[in-house]
């Protein structure tokens, strides 16, 4: 499955793998809202057997058939927030 990877802000190590054919308007609203501070990191065709640094590929490739997408946090699963900085 083709997808899309787009890195989400200044949020290290979170990124919304998009499935190929959509855009940023099919993610939800909440993510919506962060889409101007996403940047394209790449394209990649995802398969089973691919192996992935930080995520289980089953779990990519279930929210991209499901969802047409799939969100990725940080290990520690939590989003860091600067208030000062409005991210």
């Amino acid at each position: 499955m083709k997808c899309t990877i787009y890195r989400v802000g200044s949020q290290d190590g979170t990124y919304v793998y998009l499935r190929e054919g959509l855009d940023l308007t099919a993610l939800p609203p909440e993510l919506q809202q962060r889409a101007s501070r996403m940047a394209r990191v790449m394209d990649l065709d995802l398969g089973p057997r691919r192996k992935l640094a930080r995520v289980d590929i089953q779990q990519v490739l279930e929210g991209l058939e499901k969802r047409g997408w799939y969100l990725q946090l940080p290990p520690d699963g939590k989003m860091h927030v600067s208030l000062h900085f409005g991210d």
